[in-house]
């Protein structure tokens, strides 16, 4: 009786239990059941037992354990259906360090998946994949090899843990506690890098402090690359070129000076001596007020060798080509071409030239950086912004694979060649570097990017770092798959509003070309009003010049000029306003409002109905999110409403804000149809927000 009060008190207690509700923690490593599927292998084998070989195996029984709901074991033998962890004896060679090959077979009677990598870590690679090709519906049978070297997220966190352009919490590093604490989350953090290829992290601001180069702070950086270095992790730390200044008390950071030259070669055997496999320095010089070479008068090759000089072959230079001179340029959109293609060729084997996918800042719409097309002699490292600073921050939807692919996609005419994709650019095929650098979304918030959809921007990073000729949309459905469920119901509708939301934030931000809108310092709302800033370059009227006549930048021989810093080829693609792409019309062109576009329309009624368009698909964004309440759990189907609400009011505050502002300078009617802006521009003009997220 005794035995039977306790059973059943047992089961209440257990029907009494709450749910535990999906908060977005596991990302798109869930691992849920399958409705149906083939019968999965019941045991690995594996013939080492290394860290990382143990993270492969762990990874493999929660991701079966999961999708088949029964407890997998592990085994010497094949006596049951398995996988099999292998790495070759012999080297196969187009797997290189990190690729795998997964095949299906027989061994001792049994079905078997065998995983066969050259490494241990292309064997935690296969293993990710081959939990992925299970839970998307692919063939198993795949050999699969990085096209880039150095796949990295860049961290803008900072020392008193805020995150500079971060919107979903503070800082994972817990600087204040480590290096004792040793948070759980920092070995989640690895197992989702590692699902992608991500294989690198900065883990400090751009804007970085020198304290990040003491003894103490190293110490903690050494403990967090202990726990990623199993799942082929290196970190890596943003320099202040200053240090040997504010750090090592010299009167100089004259990269020339032999004392400095001494100080930065003594640093890096220091950190060497605590975190052996460190990656190298990521620098921002001579940008935005950060010390840099060209203040005692050097190159930026003279800093960046200097500092590749001192890691030796130990560790990489990834120097920023973002940068701002002194004085102000005729063109902001010129500077980075201007000083760093006199110097291609002339940096030292460990350096990578890391620039932006576009000329300005990481705007909702760019057409591709011109140093992709200049600079064969130099290994150039991509640098995409992973969180939306431009583009809604963490509220709104908007997918970036298709953003990136775009950017990836286009021909530079690099040597007046056809065919030489960006990608083909970035992965270096002429270079031993290669390299893709994200802007990272992630905080301590619960789903770890702020809202669920952006998760999604983290892993099509990922993804394209390791392929970058990858496709968005297969990308999107991968992750759309694995993140909620593998319905056709959900995905095929969810996936085509993936790939349509960039265009439709781009539509009620920054339409026809249109850059650099945003109001001041915290970056959220419009704000093409703004003109008082400190240099002509920080003030949108600098980028959109509207006046009565017209609007646009012209880049052209007749204006600025800084389409000739491409490929005479790729030129043709912008130079004529009547034959080009018309989303970046008013980037390279300034015209006239009663310019006719292609539409027939005049360029005025254009612009209108373009910020019309992206509200009103904002605000249908969320009648096809009601439609796939049957499909999602329900905590992450209401936190995705909420945020699509956000988005439909925001999206309506900026297209009522633009057009007002914009026919205050046209002086022209609203076309036929089109709301009127619902508040007076001096409203819009009022709106402050010295407390938004991100805020630096």
């Amino acid at each position: 009786m005794r035995r039977l009060i306790h059973a059943l008190c047992a089961l209440v207690c257990l029907l009494a239990a709450p749910a535990f509700a999906e908060d977005g923690y596991d990302l798109w490593l869930r691992y849920k059941p399958l409705a149906s599927a083939e019968p999965l292998p019941r045991a690995i084998v594996a013939q080492d037992n290394t860290p990382t070989v143990k993270a492969a195996v762990a990874e493999l029984q929660r991701g079966l354990s999961g999708l088949s709901g029964r407890r997998i074991s592990v085994a010497k033998n094949v006596s049951a259906p398995s996988v099999v962890l292998t790495r070759l004896t012999t080297p196969e060679a187009g797997l290189g360090n990190e690729g795998y090959m997964i095949r299906e077979g027989r061994q001792n009677g049994q079905p078997v998946v065998r995983i066969r990598a050259n490494s241990d870590i292309g064997l935690l690679y296969g293993a990710f994949a081959y939990l992925r090709r299970i839970q998307t519906g692919a063939t198993t049978d795949t050999t699969d090899a990085p096209k880039v070297r150095l796949r990295l997220l860049n961290h803008w966190d900072n020392l008193d843990g805020t995150v500079e352009r971060g919107y979903a919490g503070a800082s994972l590093w817990d600087w204040w506690r480590l290096p004792d604490l040793q948070d759980p989350r920092y070995t989640d953090y690895a197992r989702a890098n590692a699902s992608i290829g991500i294989n690198g992290t900065v883990l400090n601001n751009v804007n970085a402090k020198a304290a990040s180069l003491t003894a103490p702070y190293l110490d903690k950086a050494a403990v967090l690359a202990d726990t990623f270095r199993p799942y082929g992790i290196r970190i890596y730390l943003s320099a202040r070129f200053s240090a040997p200044i504010e750090l090592g008390g010299l009167k100089t950071a004259d990269p020339l000076d032999p004392a400095v030259r001494a100080w930065w070669k003594a640093k890096a055997d220091e950190i060497y001596a605590k975190i052996p496999d460190f990656g190298g320095f990521l620098v921002k010089a001579n940008s935005e007020g950060q010390p840099g070479p060209q203040d005692y008068g050097r190159t930026h090759e003279d800093g960046a060798n200097m500092l590749a000089e001192a890691l030796g072959n130990r560790g990489v230079v990834m120097w920023r080509a973002f940068v701002y001179k002194a004085e102000v340029a005729d063109d902001r959109h010129k500077q980075a071409y201007s000083e760093f293609k006199p110097h291609d060729g002339q940096f030292a084997p460990n350096v990578l030239v890391q620039v932006k996918n576009g000329a300005i800042d990481f705007q909702p719409r760019e057409p591709f950086h011109p140093l992709f097309g200049a600079m064969p002699k130099t290994p150039l490292m991509m640098e995409f912004q992973i969180t939306k600073e431009y583009l809604g921050f963490a509220t709104h939807l908007a997918y970036l694979g298709q953003y990136y692919e775009e950017t990836l996609r286009a021909d530079t005419f690099q040597n007046g060649q056809t065919g030489w994709s960006v990608a083909r650019v970035v992965e270096g095929e002429h270079h031993a570097l290669s390299g893709m650098a994200g802007v990272a979304n992630i905080g301590t918030d619960r789903n770890w990017s702020g809202s669920h959809f952006d998760q999604a921007n983290w892993y099509a990073f990922g993804r394209l770092a390791w392929n970058p000729q990858g496709s968005a949309h297969d990308i999107a459905t991968e992750w759309a798959k694995m993140t909620f469920t593998p319905d056709p119901r959900f995905v095929t509708p969810v996936v085509a509003l993936m790939m349509r939301s960039r265009e439709t934030v781009a539509d009620y931000m920054t339409p026809l070309g249109l850059h650099h809108l945003m109001d001041t310092g915290h970056h959220y709302g419009p704000g093409p009003w703004v003109d008082n800033l400190g240099r002509p370059d920080w003030n949108p009227v600098y980028y959109h010049k509207a006046d009565d006549k017209g609007i646009g930048f012209d880049r052209t021989r007749t204006g600025s000029d800084a389409l000739s810093q491409y490929d005479l080829q790729a030129q043709k693609f912008w130079a004529d306003p009547k034959s080009m792409d018309e989303r970046y019309l008013l980037w390279f062109h300034h015209l006239s409002w009663d310019y006719k576009t292609r539409s027939g329309r005049p360029l005025w009624d254009e612009l209108v109905l373009t910020y019309d368009k992206g509200a009103k698909e904002a605000a249908a964004m969320q009648q096809t999110w009601a439609e796939m309440k049957p499909y999602v759990d329900a905590e992450r189907f209401k936190a995705i409403a909420s945020t699509l609400r956000i988005q439909a009011r925001e999206a309506k505050w900026w297209r009522d804000a633009s057009i007002a502002y914009f026919q205050s300078k046209s002086g022209r009617p609203l076309p036929a149809g089109v709301a009127a802006p619902e508040k007076s521009l001096d409203y819009y003009k009022s709106l402050t927000f010295p407390y938004a997220p991100g805020h630096h």
